[in-house]
């Protein structure tokens, strides 16, 4: 059975250094998590070391994403420039292990005319779609200067991943502050801060009505749906008072894919299958900062109902989504 991984991490150090060299407003703490263990190490490599770690795990196939946060602190101007690198050397990797790698774009976001110039080109170097975050600067995803992008994306069928990124400062002081540092930046990202973040992006561009503008785009949210399908309930009633046509619960099974992050929990997917279809569910490890082994891997996918699931978690939904050719 083949296994395609789509929320696969590294990092460029260029990008890192910039991100650090910001005021500490803008900046953004949640880069510490780069350097736990060998993350480093592994995060660095988009060559023969990654390989062999997905050898090891039975992974036939990996989408490269850039680590958290991308370029989206950053001014337009260095944005500009190491998307550009980013996506370069990205490409060059998936040129040296092209039936191992494929990867997701990163954008200049300060710029939404440079950012829809990058996705097109991008997308003629065949990346198989883009990850974003919620916000850029104080600017959500969904206001209307990205709605271009959104459109491009659109009609070149290149899926847009929306990643968790630390709340703003005055969230982070408001809703969790109060403890020691690491416990403070653990409350604010991966234990619980990340996933609001996310889920709301995706929840505002609902709201927004930006799937009623483009029905054709395609978004993938991490971590199960980042709280989103547990909440759909209350959510569906957004759409009486915002104007859309169709449900909240309508978009997430129509325009929203759903990786499991490296959270293999049955429950989780249990309750995934209750709210979205399979066709809407896609497989990853979150690597390197998951990494579930190849018995976990195997386990796991024994709480899929049919075997038609399963082979469709695993990697017929990356192919049908991304594009991606069946192998030879």
């Amino acid at each position: 059975m083949a296994l395609i991984a789509i929320e696969e991490h590294w990092n460029l150090p260029e990008l890192t250094a910039a991100v650090k060299a910001l005021p500490g407003d803008r900046g953004d703490a949640s880069i510490v998590f780069d350097e736990m263990g060998d993350n480093l190490e592994r995060l660095d490599d988009i060559g023969d070391a990654r390989i062999a770690a997905m050898d090891a795990q039975g992974v036939d196939l990996q989408i490269l994403s850039l680590a958290p946060p991308g370029t989206q602190p950053l001014d337009p101007s260095p944005a500009r420039s190491l998307a550009r690198r980013a996506n370069d050397l990205a490409a060059e990797a998936v040129g040296r292990h092209p039936s191992r790698l494929r990867a997701f774009s990163t954008l200049p976001m300060a710029d939404p005319q440079a950012a829809v110039a990058e996705l097109e080109r991008a997308a003629g170097l065949g990346f198989v779609g883009t990850m974003v975050y919620g916000r850029t600067g104080e600017t959500p995803l969904d206001d209307p200067r990205y709605d271009d992008l959104f459109a491009a994306a659109a009609a070149l069928h290149q899926p847009v991943f929306i990643h968790p990124q630390i709340p703003s400062g005055p969230v982070r002081e408001a809703a969790y502050s109060g403890f020691d540092p690491m416990t403070e930046l653990a409350l604010a990202t991966f234990g619980w801060g990340w996933h609001l973040e996310a889920a709301l992006a995706a929840l505002r561009l609902i709201a927004r009505g930006t799937f009623d503008r483009h029905p054709e785009l395609q978004l993938v949210l991490g971590h199960w749906g980042e709280l989103l399908l547990f909440w759909t309930d209350r959510a569906d009633g957004l759409s009486r008072v915002a104007g859309l046509e169709r449900k909240v619960s309508d978009y997430l099974r129509s325009n929203v894919h759903i990786t499991s992050s490296g959270m293999l929990n049955p429950a989780l997917l249990r309750h995934a299958l209750e709210v979205t279809t399979p066709d809407r569910l896609l497989f990853s490890t979150d690597y390197p900062f998951q990494r579930p082994t190849p018995a976990d891997i195997e386990q796991f996918l024994t709480a899929f109902p049919t075997d038609a699931d399963r082979e469709r978690f695993t990697a017929g939904n990356a192919r049908a989504l991304f594009g991606l050719a069946q192998p030879a």
